[in-house]
């Protein structure tokens, strides 16, 4: 049976993100807001939470998921940051960015790209994410809420719950959310590419389209 919550968009209550945390830890696959819309998480290292959320997207195991992160600090640890990046990195995060980067061993190899041995990371500009990071006291696998052949991604928590009542363990309600999915930014070479425009706001950092 798919567990609701209902948590407070800007003061997420402490109760509700430490259960929530508590099932990731023990399996569960969730949906959460952020501030791109609604993402599919899991627990990181747990293999089978995380092909219940490629079945649910219909996704095959090329496609990489995202490691959601709490901060900088965190973000550092599974990505390998020079000084360039990293004041990029600064003046970008919190917000609805993916950055894909070279990923350090912390990163288990399924996760990484198989050729590139790279990774795409975030740190949501979203209470409720960002303090159910906090709780959980490392990064959250993530990948949009979007079902197979469908051209936009779910926003309509009662849509959400009859499509993925049984599928998953837990919905949490939040707010209102957008649709627009996250600018994605490859900062692996010297020269930063957008690989995807999205919400996050690009005009002031001067990269390659």
């Amino acid at each position: 049976m798919t567990q609701f919550f209902s948590i407070h968009p800007d003061n997420p209550q402490p109760r509700l993100i430490k259960q929530a945390a508590e099932m990731l830890r023990n399996g569960a696959v969730i949906v959460y807001p952020t501030d791109s819309g609604f993402a599919l998480g899991c627990h990181l290292d747990d293999k089978d939470a995380v092909t219940r959320i490629r079945q649910i997207r219909g996704l095959d195991d090329k496609h990489l998921m995202t490691l959601m992160c709490r901060d900088l600090s965190e973000l550092s640890k599974y990505a390998r940051v020079d000084n360039v990046q990293f004041r990029l990195l600064k003046n970008n995060t919190p917000g609805a960015y993916t950055f894909i980067l070279d990923a350090t061993k912390e990163v288990p190899r399924r996760l990484q790209h198989p050729k590139r041995s790279t990774v795409g990371l975030r740190i949501p500009d979203h209470p409720i994410a960002l303090a159910l990071l906090e709780e959980l006291g490392e990064p959250l696998l993530s990948s949009t809420l979007i079902l197979p052949e469908a051209a936009q991604p779910l926003t309509d928590v009662e849509v959400i719950r009859e499509h993925l009542e049984r599928l998953v363990e837990l919905v949490i309600e939040g707010g209102a959310v957008g649709l627009e999915p996250t600018t994605v930014i490859d900062l692996t070479d010297a020269t930063p590419v957008l690989v995807r425009r999205g919400k996050g706001e690009v005009s002031h950092l001067g990269i390659e389209e």
